[in-house]
């Protein structure tokens, strides 16, 4: 039997007999890093949990390892088809998978189960919007939120919403017209959010208010917990559900101050559970109540949107008025059905790309592999999803730098659009000297952030060793910087590519594949420019072919559907404009 050689085998079955123990990620991480990836995100007291984005396995017991158990005999058989694979087979049972001219193994190993949620995020408004220098019907008025998705606004004017830093604003310059600002994440289902904001004046002749949106279809279908200002200073909460325009009061509303100033800021936090709406509103400046004001029932909407809104109720006297909105946070959210993902492929690397030939050098590796559940590149790949516990370098050029841990996209221009450029070494925060003496200084903006070609550099470079270029190269034997490059020079072997006409069938992607996309160059045909690269990862709950990439709207590596669904299946922006499928 093979087992790693560092571990006995009591050791092992020690070690993996607790149900749904995190492998891969605990096999890298400290004891407190490992008990952190297992727990859920720990949201403010009071409020629901999120389970973190996790790669998880049954319990491992004596049976599964006397499964892996090699005969003296192994076999080799070459596979018809294209690209050219070799499979090695002990007692009749495949034990690995190899690709003539690459070095990705696919082996069977224990069952793990990939699955992501939604990470926590806060919203500072830290950006300038809309930007004067674009034509009107291409501003966004106020842009993306960290890890949230886009902001959608919808009222009578755009021009009533705007972003100064640390500000999103909403003018109500009309009486008894709604604004919404609400995110692009239709499939919130269980939130604990709140936000913060002050209108600049007291209202006269009629009431102004503000609502924290949850549960959100469409303007006129959602659920707000909804803070009314009226003209003799007094603020009071209603909770409320619209359907169709119809309004329905869950509790009766309740006054939580007298005689408040304009410019005062208030802060919202709901807490939906399933059918549980829990609610509460205080005065920014002082400590959050430990009751809860309203805890209520209702399931009409089990999933939507969250956001904002602001009213000036008819007959309000002394507009515009202004909502300055300081902070939008949700600490806990999960989605109805986030993805999962579950197989017995591990995806393990050769030092050298296979040349087709079974030699005892080759036997050796592969039954070292056999029965290791070392981490492998999913396991690499999954830990810098939402969630993921920190892992710092103990030796080498990156000693003292976090080399996993959840990672971001990159950082914010001044109007909050996300910039890409950030490589492996800058995540870490260092500089990086190439074998070939390029040199490539670190960026202190992007440390903890991968960009795309970055991630994939990150998983199959830095930690799985296949060699990297410090840039474009041309030599196909080194992972160049960026994904059209990769289309072209990565090393390994094209499994498949895109005729000009449709993506590829791709029916040979297996498990650890680079997936290249022309996602946005607009460009088309076999020769387009290849902007985007993710990892393949196998097929989900509903049979969709599911990949991780790290990308812009999701602020991060994801293998889940926020800004496009991460599926090579279907008709959405990734499964249209696949290009190349490439094995390394």
């Amino acid at each position: 039997m093979a087992t790693m050689t560092t571990t006995s085998r009591r050791g092992l079955l020690a070690a993996f007999t607790a149900s749904a123990a995190a492998l891969p990620l605990g096999a890298l991480a400290s004891p407190a890093a490992r008990a952190a990836a297992a727990a859920p995100h720990a949201a403010p007291a009071g409020g629901p949990t999120s389970p973190r984005s996790a790669v998880t396995t049954a319990p491992l017991d004596a049976s599964w390892f006397t499964g892996q158990t090699l005969g003296a005999a192994l076999t080799a058989t070459v596979l018809p088809g294209t690209p050219a694979r070799t499979e090695v087979t002990s007692g009749g049972r495949r034990i690995a998978l190899l690709t003539h001219g690459a070095r990705t193994v696919v082996l069977p190993g224990p069952e793990r189960t990939f699955t992501e949620d939604k990470k926590p995020f806060a919203d500072d408004f830290g950006r300038t919007l809309p930007d004067p220098s674009l034509p009107e019907d291409e501003r966004q008025y106020w842009g993306s939120s960290p890890g949230g998705g886009s902001w959608s606004v919808l009222g009578p004017a755009a021009s009533d919403y705007a972003v100064t830093p640390g500000t999103g604003l909403i003018a109500l310059t009309t009486d008894y017209a709604s604004r919404h600002a609400t995110l692009r994440d239709d499939r919130i289902t269980d939130v604990d959010v709140r936000s913060t904001a002050s209108f600049d004046k007291v209202p006269t002749g009629q009431a102004c208010s503000y609502a924290l949106s949850f549960g959100y279809q469409d303007t006129r279908n959602h659920y707000r917990a909804r803070l009314s200002f009226l003209t003799s200073g007094a603020v009071e909460l209603r909770v409320e559900k619209e359907v169709a325009d119809a309004v329905t009061q869950l509790v009766p509303a309740q006054t939580l101050a007298t005689g408040v100033p304009a410019g005062t800021p208030w802060t919202i936090r709901v807490c939906r559970e399933g059918g549980r709406i829990r609610v509460r509103a205080w005065p920014a400046g002082g400590a959050e109540p430990a009751a809860w004001a309203v805890d209520t029932a209702d399931a009409t909407f089990p999933r939507g949107r969250v956001g904002l809104r602001a009213l000036a109720n008819d007959g309000c006297s002394n507009l515009p008025v202004t909502l300055a909105v300081s902070r939008f946070q949700v600490d806990a959210s999960s989605w109805d059905t986030p993805p999962v993902v579950t197989h017995g492929d591990w995806v393990r690397v050769l030092p050298e790309p296979f040349d087709g030939t079974w030699t005892p050098s080759l036997e050796q590796t592969v039954r070292g592999w056999a029965g290791s559940t070392a981490p492998d590149a999913l396991a690499f790949a999954a830990m810098f999803l939402a969630g993921a516990p920190d892992v710092v370098c103990g030796a080498g050029p990156a000693a003292g730098s976090r080399v996993l841990g959840e990672s971001g996209y990159g950082y914010l221009d001044p109007q909050g659009f996300r910039l890409e450029g950030a490589d492996f070494h800058e995540y870490m925060g260092i500089g990086w000297t190439y074998p070939d003496g390029t040199r490539t200084g670190p960026s202190q903006r992007q440390v903890g952030n991968l960009d795309c070609s970055g991630y994939t550099r990150m998983v199959f470079g830095h930690h799985l060793g296949v060699p990297l270029a410090a840039g474009e190269d041309t030599s196909g034997t080194r992972l160049p910087r960026r994904s059209r490059d990769m289309a072209v020079y990565a090393p390994g072997v094209r499994v498949d590519r895109t005729d000009g006409s449709a993506p590829p069938a791709a029916d040979r992607i297996q498990p650890g594949d680079l997936v290249l996309f022309n996602a946005d160059s607009g460009d088309d045909g076999a020769s387009a420019t290849v902007d985007h690269v993710g990892i393949y990862l196998g097929r989900d709950t509903a049979g969709g072919r599911r990949f991780l990439s790290s990308r812009k709207t999701g602020n991060g590596p994801t293998m889940a559907d926020l800004g496009g669904a991460s599926l090579l299946d279907g008709t959405g922006t990734y499964a249209r404009t696949l290009h190349t499928v490439h094995r390394l």
